[in-house]
């Protein structure tokens, strides 16, 4: 079923002065403004838009893409305050609202919030909420695995590290001593469900799979044809200095240098990794 607040391929069905009509099924005839056709769009293309309701709640197509969809969590800035609400820049010309009611602390102009965006029942338009808590349950089943790939939302800072938005469903945490790199409130970012408690609760790593352990392998590259093809730092050196130097956990440096060592890319001698000649 084609809704409201999401991007859909659609079929170019009618071509008028003023834009091009898509077939949005059980939406009917949706207009996509001229403004927005790229050019040579004609009768019977496909075209990948973004539905959502005008000004006079019509459902209408763009093919300006949102920073976020329904559905999902979204750090944005707020470029307005009305009588209603505030207004956040989300990536299309019509601004996203988030009604006085679903503000958790009065927003202010220039200021940038975690919401989530959702269908309101009252009218039926897209808005915003910054009360995240109540969108998230954490009482849901879900079929995380250890080490899959998820996407994550910092949220805020606890004692024991900081909480992320995982896959837009449920919270997770990563631990403060495991993160070797600045994180900060709204970033997104690629992280790897390192462990799944028996209560369901999520622990979450940024370190795991081939696409890190590449990119660790990168980085322990580029350091060292910086430094002549040598780093005074190996397996058993402090996880400090390994953190520090590289910006990774020892676990992570181990297992990069372990793969680089095994391609003949370095050498691991007593007193540190040498990059191997060619």
């Amino acid at each position: 079923m084609i809704k409201i607040g999401r991007s859909y391929e659609l079929d170019v069905i009618k071509a008028v002065d003023f834009g091009f009509y898509l077939d949005a099924e059980e939406l009917g005839e949706v207009l996509l403004p001229i403004k927005y056709a790229p050019k040579g769009l004609a009768e019977g293309d496909y075209l990948e838009v973004f539905l959502y309701l005008d000004s006079d709640d019509r459902p209408v197509a763009t093919t300006q893409i949102p920073k976020a969809r329904v559905g999902e969590f979204a750090y944005l800035k707020v470029v307005d305050n009305t009588s209603v609400g505030a207004f956040l820049d989300w990536g299309l010309d019509k601004d996203l609202l988030v009604p006085f009611s679903e503000q958790h602390r009065p927003m202010e102009v220039g200021h940038s919030y975690l919401v989530y965006i959702y269908i309101s029942n009252i009218d039926g338009r897209i808005v915003a909420s910054s009360k995240i808590d109540k969108f998230i349950d954490d009482e849901k089943p879900h079929n995380f695995k250890p080490q899959q790939a998820v996407d994550l939302i910092i949220a805020n800072s606890t004692d024991l590290g900081y909480k992320a938005i995982v896959n837009h469903s449920h919270w997770g945490v990563l631990y403060k001593n495991e993160v070797h790199q600045r994180l900060s409130f709204g970033q997104s970012i690629k992280g790897f469900i390192k462990h799944i408690r028996p209560d369901g609760k999520i622990d979450l790593s940024l370190e795991g799979g081939k696409e890190t352990r590449d990119k660790y392998s990168e980085i322990i590259l580029k350091y060292l044809r910086s430094k002549k093809g040598f780093a005074p730092v190996h397996d058993k050196s402090d996880p400090k200095l390994i953190s520090d130097l590289f910006g990774m956990s020892k676990g992570a440096f181990k297992k990069a240098i372990g793969g680089l060592y095994k391609q003949r890319v370095i050498s691991i001698e007593k007193d540190g990794i040498r990059l191997i000649k060619k």
